[in-house]
């Protein structure tokens, strides 16, 4: 009778209940997907970090443990569409009103139009071009008109150009370039060792007169390139003349 009970006693003890093992396996299961998640969203991101923990906050319907983005607390229902604050937008400088930006083009645009009609007026398209640069408007004179070879005097029959050239000057108050060039031919004189006296000697001679015509010095700027800053090769008697002028800038605002 006793070996009996024994051996009864014995079996149950084999036979012990094991289901607890199911739910312990899946908890395993589910730490380990947690881990291979976290390994790979090794960069920060807030957003998917904390889609990531709300659901395995659903499914262990407890708060998570583990160090996040999120503090370690509930991930909120409602998902940041924006979770980092937005950059300070760099200070724009200060433009300019385009009210009085227009009221300078259209200016500009006048003094053109009228420079123009005295250059078609008096049959001085051959000697006088305009020009619309981004810089401004440019006057192009050819030096045959201006001066004698070498020399930086005003011709003075020319003298009466420049004069209605400056009384259109005084109508607006842009500043102003005066540009010299010449040709690659040498110059060798005592008052002009090469063409880069010549050609600055000769835009300071205009910078004077339109001085002396009233307009404003402090509008005045001259500058001499000599022969390097040629419209066209100096390769024959045509583009050698063209490549001696004097320009004008009017420049924009």
């Amino acid at each position: 009778m006793v070996r009996q009970k024994r051996h009864k006693k014995h079996e149950e003890e084999e036979h012990m209940d094991e289901s607890w093992l199911i739910p312990y396996a899946d908890i395993l299961t589910l730490l380990l997907a947690l881990f291979i998640v976290l390994f790979a969203m090794r960069t920060e991101d807030k957003g998917k970090m904390d889609a990531v923990m709300k659901s395995f906050y659903k499914a262990f319907n407890t708060v998570s443990v583990f160090d996040t983005n999120s503090g370690g607390q509930k991930p909120t229902d409602k998902t940041e569409s924006n979770p980092l604050p937005k950059p300070e937008q760099p200070e724009q400088p200060e433009q300019p009103e385009p009210s009085q930006n227009s009221e300078d083009e259209k200016n500009l645009q006048e003094f053109m139009k009228n420079m123009q009609k005295y250059i078609d007026d008096n049959g001085l398209s051959a000697e006088i071009r305009l020009t619309d640069l981004q810089a401004g408007i440019q006057i192009t004179l050819k030096d045959t008109i201006i001066f004698d070879s070498g020399s930086d005097r005003l011709l003075a029959n020319f003298t009466p150009t420049l004069d209605s050239i400056a009384n259109m000057l005084k109508t607006i108050d842009n500043s102003i370039i005066v540009e010299g060039h010449t040709d690659d031919k040498p110059i060798h004189s005592s008052q002009f060792p090469s063409n880069w006296e010549l050609s600055g000697s000769r835009a300071l001679s205009v910078v004077h007169y339109l001085q002396m015509k009233s307009v404003n010095p402090i509008r005045l700027s001259y500058t001499g390139y000599g022969e390097f800053k040629p419209v066209y090769p100096n390769d024959t008697p045509e583009h050698r003349e063209a490549n001696r002028r004097v320009n004008f800038i009017v420049l924009r605002k």
